[in-house]
C-alpha cells in the first residue's frame, strides 16, 4: 500500500515592531502545520514597522517567498498571521499557490480531530463563518473537495457568489439549529449531575500541556469500574471533545472531572464562539485544575494565554490550582506543593496523591461530621449513607442503627432529624 505524500507547505512570519513572542509563535506555527500532517520544507519571516494592505508582507518579500516555494516546490504557503479576504486574494495572484493563514489552519485541524458530531458541527460553523468574507470565486470549499487544504478559488461572477454567500449563510443558520439541539441535552446532563451534588472539577490549559495524561493518570488510580480512558498524545490539539470522568476516593467521596479543548496563542476567535457551549463545563466547574508545561520555556506566556482565554468565556474567579506538568524535565524534584502550586509528573504518575489531596481540600469543604441514630424501620437510610457518605463507625443499639459519619452539608441538612446533638 502507497503511504499517501504529504503537502510541502512554506512557513511565513511577519513581526510588527518586535514583538517578543514572535519566535515562539513561529515555532508553534511549524508544530500546527507537521499536527496537520503537513510536510514544512522552509520558513520565511520579516520585520515591520507596519503591515503591507495589500500582501501583508512588502512586496519585494513576496518575490522572495516566490522563488523560495519554486525552489524548494513547495504547494501551500501558510501565514502566521491573519490574513484580510484582499490579501489572501493578492498572495494567491502574485505566487501562484494555495496559501492560507493560522486561523484556517487551526480550522483544518480541527475539522480533522472532531469526533462528536457536536464537535463536528461546532467546528463546520467556524469554518463557514470564516469563509464566508474570504468567498473569491469557485465552488471548492476551502479546498476540501479536492482533498488539499489551501483556499485557491477563482473564476465565477457576482450573481453566483451572491448564492454562494447565501447558501453559506443558510447552512450556518441550519448547522446552529442542530448545534442548540445538542446544547440542550448537555445541560440536561449537566442538570442531573448538579442534582447529584457531585463537585465539578475541570481540566483548562495549553493545548499539549498534559490535561488528557492527567486525566487518564487520575482514572486509573481512583476509579473503581474500568472506565474508557481518554484519547493521549504529543501533539496539539489532541483533545477537541468533552470527556467527563467520575473519580471515586475513599471514604465515598466522588467527585466530576472533565477534559476540555485545549487553548492557544491567536485561537480563532470563531473556534471560541462556536465552542462557548462545550466551555461551559469549564464555566460550571467549582475548581479549576490549569495543567502547565512547565518544560516548556514559554510556559509563562501560555499560562497569561489560557488565563484571557478564560475570561474570554466567563470562567475567571473560579477557585483554582496551578498543576505544573513534566516537572521532571526540567530536572525538578517531584513532587513538589507550594500552596494552590504543585509540580507533577502525570506520565511518570507522581504526584497524583498529594494532587488529590489538593483537590478535597477544597472540594470537599461542605463535608460535616456528625453521629446519627436510624431507627431500624428506615434501613434504607442507613444503607444511603454506606453509599453516599464516609461511614466511620456502625454499631446496632436498641433504638436503631447507630452511625458515625463524614458526609455533605446538604445530607447532614436533610436527616437532620436523626442526629444525635452531643
Amino acid at each position: 500500500m502507497m503511504m499517501k505524500q504529504k503537502q510541502r507547505v512554506l512557513l511565513v512570519g511577519v513581526n510588527i515592531n518586535n514583538q517578543p513572542n514572535f519566535i515562539g509563535s513561529m515555532e508553534e506555527l511549524k508544530k500546527l502545520a507537521i499536527a496537520c500532517e503537513l510536510e514544512v520544507v522552509g520558513q520565511v519571516e520579516q520585520n515591520l514597522k507596519a503591515v503591507n494592505p495589500a500582501y501583508y508582507i512588502g512586496s519585494g518579500k513576496v518575490d522572495e517567498v516566490r522563488s523560495l516555494t519554486e525552489e524548494r516546490k513547495a504547494e501551500v504557503v501558510i501565514f502566521d498571521n491573519e490574513l484580510s479576504p484582499s490579501q489572501l486574494r493578492n498572495l494567491e495572484d502574485a505566487l501562484e499557490r494555495d496559501v492560507m493563514d493560522r486561523t484556517m489552519l487551526i480550522l483544518v485541524i480541527f475539522a480533522k480531530r472532531a469526533k462528536t458530531r457536536e464537535a463536528k458541527l461546532q467546528v463546520e460553523v467556524a469554518r463557514l463563518q470564516y469563509m464566508l468574507p474570504r468567498l473569491i470565486g469557485s465552488n471548492e470549499d476551502l479546498g476540501r473537495q479536492s482533498g488539499g487544504v489551501g483556499t485557491k478559488n477563482r473564476g465565477t461572477g457576482e450573481k453566483k457568489l451572491e448564492l454562494e454567500r447565501r447558501r453559506i449563510e443558510a447552512k450556518i443558520a441550519e448547522l446552529n439549529k442542530e448545534l442548540e439541539l445538542l446544547v440542550n441535552e448537555r445541560q440536561t446532563q449537566r442538570r442531573k449531575r448538579t442534582k447529584a451534588e457531585l463537585p465539578a472539577v475541570a481540566l483548562v490549559g495549553y493545548t499539549n500541556a498534559g490535561k488528557s495524561t492527567v486525566m487518564n493518570a487520575m482514572v486509573e488510580l481512583f476509579q473503581k469500574t474500568d472506565l474508557k480512558k481518554v484519547f493521549e498524545k504529543d501533539m496539539l490539539f489532541a483533545t477537541l471533545e468533552n470527556s467527563v470522568r467520575n473519580i471515586s476516593l475513599p471514604g465515598n467521596k466522588v467527585f466530576l472531572l472533565s477534559d476540555t479543548v485545549g487553548f492557544i496563542r491567536k485561537l480563532p476567535h470563531g473556534l471560541v464562539k462556536a465552542f462557548r457551549s462545550t466551555l461551559e463545563e469549564v464555566r460550571d466547574a467549582d475548581l479549576l485544575l490549569h495543567v502547565i508545561d512547565v518544560s516548556n520555556e514559554n510556559y509563562k506566556q501560555q499560562m497569561e494565554i489560557t488565563e484571557e482565554t478564560l475570561k474570554q468565556i466567563g470562567a475567571e474567579g473560579i477557585p483554582t490550582i496551578q498543576v505544573y506538568n513534566k516537572a521532571e524535565l526540567t530536572g525538578m524534584t517531584v513532587p513538589r506543593v507550594e500552596n494552590d502550586n504543585i509540580f507533577i509528573s502525570a506520565k511518570n504518575r507522581i504526584g497524583l496523591d498529594e494532587l488529590i489531596q489538593l483537590i478535597s481540600a477544597r472540594v470537599f469543604k461542605q463535608y460535616v461530621e456528625c453521629k446519627l441514630l436510624i431507627p431500624y424501620d428506615q434501613g434504607k437510610i442507613a444503607a444511603y449513607f454506606n453509599e453516599n457518605a464516609n461511614v466511620k463507625s456502625e454499631s446496632y443499639e436498641n433504638d436503631g442503627i447507630l452511625l458515625i459519619v463524614e458526609c455533605r452539608e446538604s445530607d447532614y441538612k436533610r436527616y437532620q432529624q436523626f442526629v444525635i446533638k452531643e
